[in-house]
């Protein structure tokens, strides 16, 4: 079945959260935006249902699939079969726009205030939507870069060319042999430059991303600064949620704002500083504007 993103109703304690939420926006020395899949679900980006069903029919009636991220794990016999799942996969979830609008909503929040964007997502949706991207540090990679799959260096590689080339010319599940990437240094078979275990590579691209994340958070120390966090969930709690419970705490100037479908709480000790709104992302976001 497809994968829905169902709103609650609203309340009168999810205006009155939506209204402080607003002041604290607009009051805030400085943002930083901590976002998860979450987010990029309320964009449209859904991984299983229709999506899924219209783009990889082939893949579902030959394995029994019931969702993309599942199938990405396959152990395909060729390498020609592989790239002509994924080229698909990469092709509709970074080179194609989300359905929604919902990263250019959040966009016309922050563009005139002094931002920075944390992310575990890999589809590039910040960038299309307009964000600055010296303000952005994607920690888990990107979609549209490769990798050697060793890695034999700390060097990664634009793919988009190679991928809409491989989505065009693949039949029955299947790409031509001369299109498989292989590492231009040691001959190894590309790989996505994707952090699922300890070959990822955090090319100079990545160290800069997280030195100016850095930078930010030390230059607005003690300052009145908003942690927003939207549609993480507990897969990484490491990366942006616990660390911005952290900050917020041993900051009484900072704010903490969590909107989440699911995942929206908060700890006893921050509590004072902090606004839980448990609603969809892509409509919270409309009714700040």
């Amino acid at each position: 079945m497809e994968t829905k993103i169902t709103a609650v109703k609203p309340t009168d304690l999810y205006w009155d959260k939506l209204e402080k939420a607003k002041n604290k926006l607009q009051s805030a020395d400085a943002i930083v935006i901590g976002a998860g899949a979450g987010l990029s679900a309320s964009a449209g980006f859904t991984y299983s249902g229709k999506r899924f069903e219209d783009n990889f029919p082939d893949f579902i009636e030959t394995y029994g699939f019931s969702d993309m991220y599942s199938a990405g794990f396959y152990p395909y016999k060729t390498l020609e079969e592989y790239w002509a799942y994924w080229s698909r996969y990469i092709y509709i979830n970074r080179f194609q726009n989300a359905p929604k609008n919902t990263y250019g909503d959040l966009y016309r929040l922050v563009k005139d205030k002094d931002y920075f964007v944390l992310t575990t997502n890999v589809d590039h949706c910040f960038q299309k939507a307009g964000f600055d991207k010296h303000r952005l540090f994607y920690t888990q990679g990107d979609y549209g870069l490769w990798q050697c799959s060793k890695p034999c260096h700390n060097k990664t590689y634009d793919n988009e060319a190679a991928i809409k080339k491989m989505v065009a010319e693949q039949k029955n599940m299947s790409i031509p042999s001369d299109l498989v990437p292989y590492c231009p240094v040691c001959g190894a078979p590309m790989s996505m430059n994707l952090r699922a275990d300890n070959t990822f590579v955090e090319d100079d691209g990545w160290h800069k991303a997280a030195e100016r994340y850095q930078d930010f958070i030390c230059r607005h120390n003690g300052l009145k600064i908003l942690y927003l966090e939207l549609g993480v969930g507990g897969n990484t709690p490491g990366i942006i949620k616990y660390p911005f419970w952290q900050m917020t705490y041993n900051n009484p100037n900072a704010s903490y704002i969590c909107i989440n479908l699911s995942d929206s709480y908060v700890p006893a000790e921050i509590r004072e500083q902090s606004i839980c709104i448990d609603n969809d992302i892509g409509g919270v976001l409309k009714q700040f504007t």
